[in-house]
């Protein structure tokens, strides 16, 4: 009898251990940066809050379609990551909600503009110029030219070497034409693309693949964010990352809660501890160079700097709205998309 009730009162005992971890909760994440930072965010989460994250790892484009297309039940609470242009989108559509996370006042301000101009319905959490990134290696084999201007990449010598994502899955394709847009005029744009068809070898769904392949030999260039080629030189491949001398676009990595989220707390949880210098400071840890919104985290040393790369005005508040970004990318598919096919 006395074993019984040890017995129980051990397994009662256990039994309220266990119960902040459940009572913590879950949190369903759509990731839309590089796989490792998400897993990392993730992990790191999961062992200081004892919240269960379920994530899952979408490109920009992918994943606003996703919400927009569960707008009537939800089945995300939050979005991290991925290039701010769909998140603006997003919150334009009405499918994100409002937060001010109390961490506002310690940002960069282009991270309080992208919430601000929002009405506070995405924040930015980390930016990221626009650029390429070339294998060396492959370079110096066939006899290529560097290539430091976007006008260097229609050479035709490039034929076969270049690959970039497809604007309408991968928000960082989405920059890069916008960029070109608001440099060339949006028919210089579109002439400037057909003709850069001609060397693309792929149109990859996500952002940082083409210069993945670039690292791995199957292509000579990818277009992604240099931070992305960044992370493919720490990884010890031969890339270089370039900054384009005509001027280039720019990210601003965002941060939405989904409208209808099951898990509120839970995301607003995780919004106000994606904002934390420490946090940000450990983005690097996962070899993710992206310049951070948190004006007291660290700047790792590898993440390319604003002030050496010519940057545009670019225009977030035009871009990112849904008919701009719309028209835009029906127009790529109709004059470049199908001949890419």
């Amino acid at each position: 009898m006395k074993t019984t009730t040890l017995s129980l009162m051990l397994f009662a005992g256990t039994a309220l251990a266990a119960l902040p971890a459940q009572a913590a909760g879950s949190l369903n994440l759509i990731c839309s940066a590089d796989v490792v930072i998400c897993e990392q965010m993730t992990g790191d989460f999961q062992k200081e809050t004892g919240i269960k994250v379920n994530m899952v790892r979408l490109s920009s484009g992918e994943t606003y379609a996703k919400i927009r297309a569960e707008a009537r039940n939800p089945k995300t609470d939050m979005w991290w990551g991925g290039t701010g242009d769909p998140h603006l989108q997003a919150a334009s559509d009405g499918l994100t909600l409002e937060y001010k996370s109390p961490m506002l006042d310690q940002l960069q301000d282009w991270a309080k503009k992208q919430a601000e101009g929002s009405g506070y319905r995405t924040v930015g959490i980390y930016a990221g110029a626009l650029g390429w990134g070339y294998n060396t290696e492959i370079f110096s084999k066939k006899g290529l030219k560097e290539p430091k201007c976007w006008a260097d990449l229609l050479d035709a010598s490039l034929k076969g070497e270049l690959q970039m994502a497809n604007p309408n899955s991968s928000g960082t394709a989405y920059t890069a034409l916008a960029s070109l847009v608001q440099i060339m005029g949006e028919d210089q744009a579109f002439d400037y693309l057909k003709k850069l068809n001609g060397n693309i070898s792929q149109y990859t769904k996500s952002g940082s693949a083409p210069v993945k392949a670039a690292a791995r030999g199957e292509a000579g260039l990818g277009i992604v964010f240099m931070h992305d080629a960044v992370s493919q030189t720490a990884e010890g491949f031969p890339i270089k990352a370039i900054a384009p001398c005509e001027g280039t676009g720019y990210e601003i990595g965002s941060m939405s809660i989904v409208r209808g989220a099951k898990n509120i707390d839970s995301a607003k949880t995780w919004y106000d501890w994606a904002l934390k210098p420490e946090v940000q400071s450990r983005m690097k840890d996962a070899k993710s160079f992206q310049l951070p919104s948190n004006k007291s985290a660290e700047v790792p040393k590898e993440a390319p700097r604003f002030e050496d790369i010519k940057l545009i005005d670019y225009d977030f508040a035009t871009f990112g709205d849904a008919e701009k970004r719309k028209s835009l990318l029906e127009r790529w598919d109709r004059e470049v998309g199908t001949a890419a096919n």
